[in-house]
C-alpha cells in the first residue's frame, strides 16, 4: 500500500469534480468575461461577507498580493516567525513589495494582542513603519494549529484602532472551521482580506482566492497581471474550486480526527521524543536520536508511507481527502512496528 502524507497539496480532483471541471463555461477572466470564475469569485465573497474576490493560481500569490495592497516600501508587516509569508514565499515581501518582516515569538504560530501591541515600532526616520499585521489559521508550522473568533477579535480591535491593516493568510481556513463550527463570514468581519487555498484539504488541483472589499479587489487584479498570474479560460479550473466549496468543507472532518489518531499513536513509541497538539490535519513530530528524520522516513518509505521532514528531528504527516481509513490504519499498524 502506499499513502502520501507529504501533504494535502497531492490530492487529486474527484471524478465528480473532474466532471465539474469538463463541463465548465469558461472565458477569458482577464477581460473578466469567465462566468465560472466570476461564479467562484462571487460565491467566495458573499461566504465572508466582503464585496469581492480574486482568484489566483496559488496561496502565496494571494498573500502577496495582499502585503503589497497594504503597504509601501519602508514599511514592515507583523507575523509569527512561523508564518507562512515569512518562511515559505521566498521572501516575497522585500521582493515585491519593499517591505521588512517583524517576527514575533508566538505559542504554535499564533500571536497575542499584546505580543501585536509590543511589536509595533514608534516613527523614526531609521525604523520602517509598522503597517500590516498577518494572521495565518491554520498555522502550518505551529501543528495546524487554529485561532478561535475570541483570540483574533482584540488583535483585529487593536489593529482597526490604530490603522493597521490586518491580513489572514487562510489556507486551511476550513480545517478550523469544522472544528469550532464558526462561520466564514464572522472571520471576515475581523480582516481587511483574507486568503483562501482550494488546492490542500478542499481538493482542487489549483488556485486560490483573496477576498476583500470592492476597490481592494480592484487594485488586487492589476497587481495579480503584473506578478503574472492573469488567467485567460480559468473556469475550467475555477469549476473545481466552485465544487470543492460545496461538497468538501465538511468532510475536512475526517481529516482532521485521522490525524488525531496519529498524533494519539505516535505519541506512544518509544522512538517519539514529542508530539505537537495536534488540533486539525497536521501532524508534527521529533524523534530521539539517535534516529534522525531522514532515518525514520526512510524506514516508513519502505514501507510505502510518504512523509515530509520538517528539520533534523522533526517529520510532519498531514491527512487529506485522498488518505482514506484503510490508510490510516495501515499506517498506525506501521508506525509500532518502527519502534
Amino acid at each position: 500500500m502506499r499513502v502520501n502524507l507529504i501533504s494535502d497539496t497531492v490530492t487529486k480532483p474527484t471524478e465528480p469534480m473532474l466532471k465539474a471541471m469538463m463541463g465548465a463555461s469558461v472565458g477569458d477572466d482577464v477581460f473578466g468575461e469567465d462566468p465560472t470564475v466570476n461564479a467562484l469569485e462571487a460565491k467566495a465573497a458573499a461566504l465572508f461577507g466582503k464585496e469581492a474576490a480574486l482568484y489566483c493560481p496559488s496561496g502565496t500569490m494571494t498573500n502577496q498580493i495582499a502585503i503589497k495592497l497594504h503597504t509601501r516600501p519602508l514599511d514592515e508587516l507583523i507575523c509569527d516567525e512561523y508564518s507562512h509569508v515569512y518562511q515559505y514565499e521566498t521572501g516575497g515581501y522585500a521582493f515585491h513589495s519593499g517591505v521588512a518582516v517583524n517576527l514575533i515569538k508566538g505559542t504554535n504560530g499564533k500571536v497575542t494582542k499584546d505580543q501585536v501591541a509590543a511589536a509595533v515600532k514608534s516613527p523614526a526616520d531609521w525604523l520602517p513603519l509598522s503597517r500590516l499585521v498577518v494572521l495565518e489559521n491554520t498555522a502550518n508550522k505551529g501543528g495546524g494549529s487554529f485561532y478561535t473568533l475570541s483570540e483574533i477579535k482584540p488583535i483585529s480591535d487593536f489593529c482597526r484602532q490604530t490603522g493597521l491593516a490586518i491580513h489572514l493568510d487562510g489556507a486551511r481556513l476550513f480545517n478550523a472551521l469544522v472544528e469550532t463550527g464558526e462561520s466564514p463570514r464572522d472571520h471576515g468581519d475581523l480582516f481587511d482580506t483574507v486568503s483562501i487555498c482550494l488546492s490542500k484539504g478542499l481538493g482542487a488541483p489549483v488556485g486560490s482566492l483573496l477576498i476583500g472589499p470592492r476597490e481592494h479587489i480592484r487594485q488586487a487584479r492589476r497587481i495579480r497581471k503584473v506578478m503574472g498570474g492573469g488567467m485567460r479560460q480559468a473556469g475550467y479550473l475555477a469549476a473545481a474550486g466552485l465544487y470543492a466549496l460545496e461538497n468538501h468543507i465538511d468532510r475536512l472532518r475526517d481529516d482532521n480526527a485521522r490525524a488525531r489518531s496519529l498524533g494519539e499513536v505516535l505519541s506512544r513509541q518509544p522512538y517519539v521524543a514529542d508530539v505537537r497538539p495536534v488540533q486539525t490535519n497536521i501532524v508534527i513530530f521529533d524523534v530521539h536520536a539517535p534516529r534522525t528524520a531522514a532515518s525514520v522516513l526512510e524506514k516508513l518509505a519502505e514501507y510505502g508511507i510518504h512523509a515530509s521532514p520538517f528539520g533534523p528531528q522533526t517529520i510532519r504527516l498531514v491527512t487529506h481527502l485522498d488518505v482514506n481509513q484503510a490508510m490510516i490504519d495501515y499506517t498506525l499498524e506501521v508506525l509500532t512496528k518502527i519502534s
